[in-house]
């Protein structure tokens, strides 16, 4: 996994080649909405992409994490498959949903039946380089794959696509000020329970470390969203939690109310838990920032995983869970 983690950098740059040279054609009509169906590692791109590109994007862009397709999906959507393997059963069964409602259909995956259905169906397609143990470690393929698509179809703007290539530059010029910072985190978070606080706007990124906490330490962590726990989660903080560690994601831009909150946070927190840091982004751009904050924590995950004689690759329930499906047929 420290492998897979070290590549990010060039990931994004071969994940800007692949997309970039992918025939996606127009669609017969006009796009209104766009829906992406995939799930874990493979899903985790499109809340990315979604909070990139909120901003910009005419058209509203709506993430599924499940079977199930909504109502309102049409012939006016614009409807993407994002699997590495190309085998996730929720997304192959969305598909075959999707198909049914004269949705443009682009499929995202490095092989599997996804890319066969694609195929055979004369669907466009970005087909990802295959072979990777842990589709985790994807997470620049899927997400560069949809900017490009996006960029491709006229909804988002080419700088988009620069400003990927610029957060791989960052990262390759902190990567030894990554790896420190990763180590000192680890450190700090190795006996607690991770609790992530972040803004509305950086979400994917908290719940992409809360996922690799779990599938590479092997630890349960918890996430929310500024201001939205304001009005909720703060009023849980009552007793003494000190098994707890709050770890802020934070943005020297982030709006000014947010930061204001997050420092009223962190006194009310303070009360009960010793166990705060805060990770401040680098970077120009929100896409800059955001992986840079991916690579960092994604560091901090395999470190923990060194701290507590975990294999970060290893994830035998899940292999368990799904050969338990695959007895009963669905």
């Amino acid at each position: 996994m420290d492998q897979l983690v070290a590549q990010f950098a060039d990931q994004l740059r071969e994940a800007l080649q692949i997309g970039r040279s992918a025939n996606i054609r127009p669609h017969a009509h006009p796009l209104h909405q766009a829906y992406v169906a995939g799930m874990g590692g493979s899903g985790i791109g499109a809340s990315f992409v979604a909070e990139f590109i909120r901003a910009e994007c005419p058209i509203p862009y709506q993430t599924g994490k499940g079977y199930g397709i909504p109502a309102h999906i049409d012939a006016h959507t614009l409807a993407i498959c994002s699997s590495y393997s190309g085998n996730t059963e929720e997304t192959l069964a969305a598909l075959d949903l999707l198909l049914t409602t004269g949705a443009k259909v682009v499929c995202i995956a490095s092989g599997g039946k996804l890319l066969e259905i694609a195929k055979a169906r004369d669907l466009d397609f970005i087909e990802l380089p295959a072979g990777s143990p842990s589709p985790r470690a994807c997470l620049g393929y899927s997400l560069v794959a949809q900017l490009c698509l996006l960029e491709k179809l006229g909804l988002i703007a080419s700088r988009r696509l620069q400003e990927v290539s610029q957060a791989a530059d960052l990262i390759d010029q902190e990567e030894e000020d990554i790896r420190n910072r990763a180590e000192n985190i680890a450190q700090f978070l190795q006996d607690k329970i991770p609790v992530i606080y972040t803004t509305d706007r950086m979400e994917a990124v908290a719940v992409r470390f809360r996922q690799q906490l779990n599938e590479n330490a092997k630890m349960l962590a918890w996430h929310h969203v500024i201001p939205e726990m304001n009005h909720n989660e703060l009023v849980g903080w009552r007793q003494d939690y000190s098994q707890l560690a709050v770890v802020y994601l934070r943005n020297k831009d982030d709006y000014p109310r947010n930061q204001l909150r997050i420092d009223i946070n962190k006194e009310i927190i303070g009360n009960y838990t010793g166990s705060i840091i805060e990770l401040y982004s680098k970077g120009m751009s929100l896409i800059e920032r955001a992986l840079y904050l991916v690579h960092l924590t994604d560091w901090v995950s395999v470190y923990l995983a060194e701290l507590r004689g975990k294999d970060a690759v290893e994830i035998k329930v899940i292999d368990y869970l799904k050969s338990e499906l695959g007895k009963v047929k669905g």
